[in-house]
């Protein structure tokens, strides 16, 4: 199989599993990937959980449509965060549940969205800083996320949900969980907040696990 095939197959494949298990619903959400004469994303308006491998859009090295169905309106922000991170792979965006709410709430810290209160959010996501609201598609998000994405593995779309970025798509995904499911600690405890690690506690990390937080 070609990289190009088991991209596309690794695609659809995580589209299903966040599918299946309520992380996006309807034709919210879309995926990229990175591939050496250009780019893959899910079409636009697509359900991510019935992707067809062989209409997934394909884009090439400037951006251009050369096949599949009409790409995602995303695309302009997934090529922003590719251009300033070329080490990126793989791009998930979802409209998860408690990643959205906590982007309503009026006391979430707008520079970095939640505490590192578990060690997997520390290793696998870090900082996640919130980006203003504009409507899905808005060309200037990809100039707002684009200001965040040298120094950072996701960023909170206020009202739309989380974007994440990896090597891999699979990677990414995995990131996307931690940060969701950290989420919905973050909110399940929002009436007796825990306390963050402690410093001591984040350094013992990055010395052990060798991650940048």
């Amino acid at each position: 199989m070609s990289p190009e095939s088991r991209a596309r197959e690794e695609i659809c494949r995580i589209g299903e599993s966040l599918y299946r298990r309520g992380y996006t619903v309807g034709s919210a959400g879309n995926i990229s990937a990175r591939l050496d004469d250009g780019f893959l994303i899910t079409p636009t308006d697509a359900c991510l959980g019935f992707l067809d491998p062989a209409a997934l859009a394909k884009l090439d090295a400037q951006g251009r449509q050369v096949s599949g169905a009409r790409a995602s309106k995303t695309i302009l922000l997934h090529r922003a965060v590719y251009d300033a991170r070329p080490g990126t792979g793989g791009i998930v965006h979802t409209h998860s549940t408690s990643l959205v709410a906590l982007s309503l709430r009026p006391d979430v810290n707008r520079n970095d969205v939640l505490p590192p209160i578990t060690p997997y959010f520390v290793m696998k996501v870090g900082h996640v800083p919130l980006i203003p609201y504009r409507r899905p598609g808005d060309p200037e998000v990809a100039d707002l996320v684009l200001a965040q994405a040298a120094r950072v593995r996701a960023v909170l779309l206020e009202r739309l949900g989380p974007l994440v970025w990896h090597d891999t798509v699979s990677a990414a995904c995995f990131a996307l969980e931690e940060l969701e499911e950290t989420a919905k600690l973050w909110l399940m405890l929002r009436d007796a907040p825990p306390p963050p690690l402690s410093e001591a506690q984040i350094d013992d990390i990055r010395r052990t696990f060798k991650v940048d937080y």
